[in-house]
């Protein structure tokens, strides 16, 4: 009886040279060398990609390992800076080993996230990246959760005064030495093929940026996969950040985003807006004509706020950050995002038509005034009514979604967390700066991470 476990074999360098130079040289198709080696196609286009650059020697375990004289080390920076190429032509000119992603991970105060992190980054498929962590100046660091990780990831950790998320992504980046900056949030958790459906996309076609959608994992609180529902739900979003395909333009958010690295400097990297900085980016990222798409696989577990009170500081921010992107780029203000606004001017609507008819209901001082009360209530009811229709049809699709009437339940209350939030946000950053004329400000500055 033969044994249930089944090993691949090692694939030695020898075949590795003759089977991508029968590929290249047009004497075997893709499947056969796939079959006959049990490899992957990612794989295989990595044996290719490094056979292009290295010769030979780069199917060799010991060519990562391999040093560069200063004057080879100096001719490739002067070809890089005069923009002779790429990072990825220079290093392929002079046969130096380019990474391919840079991990950029900004933290702060959130050591038990980034081992979730780490963890699920040792787990990759594909290890083609470095990790880059940048401590915030965090009063819980997360460096000893880091040196675990020390012999598993190419690992990078500093630690700087506090800044914000997006002047600690510019810090890392400006240490990164990969072809694509890859910015994650550090309450993130990635399925072991993330980098490989990275890989796909951009071997599918060329992007210079891109983004993922997120997913709510089971181990998640049931509060989370509530907040998780009502982020990526069509009637709260649109679905427009739950991984929708068919988009005219897509932006990514700095929980989940990838950038060439000759792209992101090109640009200057993040700007210094403390709130809205990753759709600041996107939009920059458009204006300088880059392509930018959506790699609708590369998704990831996405914690976001574990309370409603956290969830509301962050949404709240979000609405005061679409204004001040408003006064920065006018044309990037769309009429889907002011429905957060005409919701909450709604809901706020209802309660004083409500209280008004109420009012002249019962203490009208005449019959005519008491008539109009009952009118006033009437036209109460019919917006209550659509109000009720809405929860009825959140507490549905979310209940049928996540398997819980209990997710359902709180995904009414995150619903409306999020519209108000954003809505009241959107609506004080519209009084303060367009109609009084007030600079840029937000809101819970010491508190954006938590």
């Amino acid at each position: 009886m033969g044994s249930i476990f089944m090993f691949k074999r090692k694939v030695s360098p020898e075949e590795k040279i003759t089977a991508v130079e029968s590929y290249l040289n047009g004497d075997r198709q893709l499947h056969t060398i796939l079959e006959q080696y049990e490899i992957a196609k990612e794989s295989f286009r990595t044996w290719v990609r490094n056979y292009q650059i290295f010769g030979g020697e780069g199917l060799r375990d010991k060519h990562r390992k391999a040093s560069y004289s200063a004057q080879t080390q100096m001719a490739a920076v002067k070809d890089y800076l005069s923009g002779a190429g790429s990072q990825a032509d220079i290093c392929k000119k002079y046969k130096i080993y380019n990474m391919r992603y840079s991990i950029i991970v900004p933290v702060y105060n959130r050591p038990d996230e980034v081992d979730e992190l780490l963890e699920s980054l040792t787990n990759q498929s594909v290890k083609d990246f470095e990790v880059i962590i940048v401590e915030d100046g965090s009063s819980i660091p997360c460096k000893e959760v880091c040196d675990k990780y020390a012999g598993k990831l190419d690992l990078h950790y500093y630690n700087k005064p506090n800044s914000g998320p997006g002047q600690s992504r510019n810090y890392g980046a400006e240490r990164a030495n990969g072809e694509y900056m890859i910015v994650l949030d550090s309450d993130v958790v990635l399925p072991t093929d993330y980098i490989k459906a990275i890989n796909a996309e951009l071997y599918r076609e060329h992007a210079d940026a891109f983004g993922g959608p997120d997913e709510a994992h089971s181990s998640f609180t049931d509060t989370q996969k509530a907040i998780s529902y009502s982020m990526t739900s069509f009637f709260t979003t649109g679905g427009i950040r739950g991984g929708k395909k068919k988009l005219d333009k897509f932006y990514p958010r700095s929980f989940n985003m990838g950038i060439s690295k000759k792209a992101y400097m090109a640009l200057g990297g993040f700007s210094k807006m403390r709130f809205g900085e990753d759709i600041d980016f996107s939009i920059r990222i458009f204006k300088a004509g880059y392509k930018c798409r959506l790699f609708p696989e590369a998704w990831v577990w996405h914690k976001r706020r574990t309370d409603f009170h956290k969830f509301w500081r962050q949404v709240y921010n979000s609405g005061i950050a679409r204004i001040n992107l408003y006064k920065k780029y006018p044309e990037s203000l769309k009429l889907v995002h002011l429905l957060p606004m005409v919701f909450t001017l709604g809901i706020f609507g209802t309660i004083a038509i409500w209280a008004l008819g109420l009012f002249m209901f019962n203490f009208g001082p005449d019959h005519m005034n008491q008539s109009i009360g009952f009118a006033v209530m009437e036209l109460a009811m019919l917006c209550t009514f659509f109000i009720l229709l809405y929860c009825i049809a959140l507490f549905t699709d979310s209940t049928r979604k996540n398997h819980s009437l209990k997710i359902g339940a709180l995904s009414v209350v995150s619903a409306f967390i999020q519209l108000m939030g954003y809505g009241c946000g959107f609506l004080n950053a519209w009084l303060r700066r367009c109609v009084l004329g007030k600079s840029e400000f937000a809101a819970f500055e010491k508190t954006f991470y938590k």
